[in-house]
């Protein structure tokens, strides 16, 4: 009787990820430099800006996707199959799909709906860590569920507003248009337009890390065990 072959969808997920992101890499870098730097009138056409910044962001995003595996290590905790699924699509639909194929332009609410899953997302992130620390064997805590869905609201809006200063700098820097407070075709929002996309971000990151939280809080104060699935916990030392 043959055995079944249990798939490891976060492994081939992340494969499959990883290699779009390194093709895309090559790809931009190669269109970086054909690319003019300033427009030339007409038709629309990409600017070395903007290769620069699908490059940034691939490369970050394959760097990234390491992360988990070195604070897996690091920290010995084991990161659930559920919480890597989520974060590899997320990668995907964010430098793959918004970035090199365009979605952020091309999709008017592309940007707004992974503001709201990356705020979520990290509200779980940070509700499972404060419950990491508040389930510890040698320092037991025994934080309310209230305080730990307050910490985890307030984690993921301070790393929305870091991200939102990343942004920033880089735009700056490097002459992106991560904050969209330009059009596609190159011309420059003013007053309240141009704010509008950061304010944006950050309303619908409050929005998903409050969900998060909320989720969390009623798994936690009623025992409905929601949470567990997407939680981190300590790996179990084997004993001989």
């Amino acid at each position: 009787m043959k055995k079944q072959r249990n798939w490891d969808w976060s492994k081939i997920l992340s494969g499959f990820v990883f290699v779009s992101l390194l093709v895309s890499a090559v790809f931009v870098a190669i269109r970086l430099v054909l690319a003019p730097s300033q427009p030339h009138g007409g038709d629309f056409e990409r600017l070395k800006s903007d290769y620069v910044l699908m490059l940034v962001q691939c490369v970050l995003g394959m760097v990234v996707m390491f992360l988990p595996g070195v604070i897996s290590r690091r920290l010995k905790i084991e990161i659930p199959s559920g919480m890597m699924v989520l974060f590899v699509i997320f990668l995907y639909c964010a430098i793959y799909l918004g970035e090199v194929r365009s979605f952020y332009y091309h999709i008017s609410s592309w940007d707004t709906v992974l503001h709201w899953f990356s705020g979520a997302m990290i509200g779980a992130l940070g509700f499972s860590f404060v419950a990491l620390f508040n389930n510890a064997e040698r320092i037991p805590v025994n934080l309310s569920p209230f305080f730990v869905a307050a910490f985890a609201f307030c984690f993921a809006v301070t790393l929305g507003v870091f991200w939102e200063f990343y942004e920033y700098t880089f735009d700056g820097l490097l002459g992106l248009n991560m904050q969209k407070f330009a059009l596609e075709d190159g011309t420059q929002l003013a007053g309240r337009a141009a704010l509008q996309d950061t304010m944006k971000d950050l309303f619908v990151d409050a929005i998903g890390a409050f969900a998060a939280s909320l989720i969390g809080y009623i798994s936690l104060k009623h025992k409905k065990g929601w949470i567990e699935r997407f939680q981190i916990i300590r790996k179990r030392h084997s004993t001989k």
